[in-house]
């Protein structure tokens, strides 16, 4: 995506995890274009690096740590480098995610829950707590954190995935409730079926059986959607256009929560 230089977000920084493709890589580009110094970080250090390129590429300033945001030292290290590069944390993007076991619920492991809950959860408690007392203390920020329609209804993941979904959607609202009084707002995306790494297995499944224009097909919009339409919305959160938006969970979802899907009607 080729930046265009615009400056919603000029002298601002913003922390980016699961930075090193997807969303996270879109939400990197478009934040840079709009003028943000990025703090960019991953578990995939190859990835990482990669968007580090391209946002260098295009003008933007930015770092990157290889992070693993279930691990609470790492976090806090990656807020730490945050600071140190840049004195200030305006915006945090919690977008680390991982989908886990599709097995049945009776092959599930204590393992696997653990793992999701580890990323999908921690994660985003992990960044909250550690970058708080600096937003309360400048009484700004944005955190918005990227949930999934798994997290509303049932049908759109496994069930550790689902369920830790719907765990960051209730840490979303409670974390707004705890931080609003200091001008800190705390906003979730629920993104649909989009076509990224964590979901290439089921684009490539549906290729080989020759259904991918089936994907996406019971949203009200009849397709998918992309990466960067559901960093466009997090640019929004994260913006002071979005100064009066706080504890909400946005779909992004081409009008798929809108509508009731029978069971058997998913692809």
């Amino acid at each position: 995506m080729k930046m265009k230089k615009i400056g919603r977000l000029d002298g601002k920084v913003a922390v980016i995890t699961g930075a090193g493709s997807g969303i996270g890589r879109a939400t990197a580009l478009r934040f840079a274009a709009e003028g943000a110094k990025l703090v960019l970080a991953d578990w995939d250090e190859e990835g990482l690096n990669g968007t580090l390129d391209l946002v260098r590429q295009e003008g933007g300033e930015a770092v990157a740590q290889r992070t693993n945001v279930a691990n609470e030292e790492d976090v806090k290290a990656l807020i730490d480098l945050a600071l140190q590069n840049y004195s200030q944390i305006d915006i945090v993007c919690n977008n680390a995610g991982i989908t886990g076991s599709l097995t049945s619920l009776e092959d599930q492991t204590e393992k696997e829950w653990l793992e999701v809950y580890g990323v999908n959860v921690l994660g985003a408690v992990f960044t909250t707590k550690h970058i708080a007392r600096h937003m309360q203390e400048r009484r700004a920020g944005a955190i918005v954190n990227t949930a999934s329609v798994a997290g509303i209804r049932s049908g759109a993941g496994g069930n550790a995935y689902s369920a830790s979904k719907a765990a960051l959607i209730n840490f979303t609202q409670t974390s707004a409730c705890d931080l609003g009084a200091y001008n800190v707002r705390v906003n979730a995306v629920c993104p649909g079926l989009i076509e990224t790494g964590m979901t290439k297995f089921v684009f490539d499944i549906a290729r080989e059986k020759g259904k991918v224009d089936k994907l996406g097909s019971r949203c009200e919009l009849r397709r998918y959607g992309t990466p960067d339409e559901v960093a466009a919305v997090i640019l929004f959160l994260a913006s002071d256009e979005a100064s009066y938006i706080t504890g909400q969970a946005l779909p992004v979802d081409g009008g798929n929560t809108a509508s009731l899907n029978l069971p058997g009607m998913k692809f």
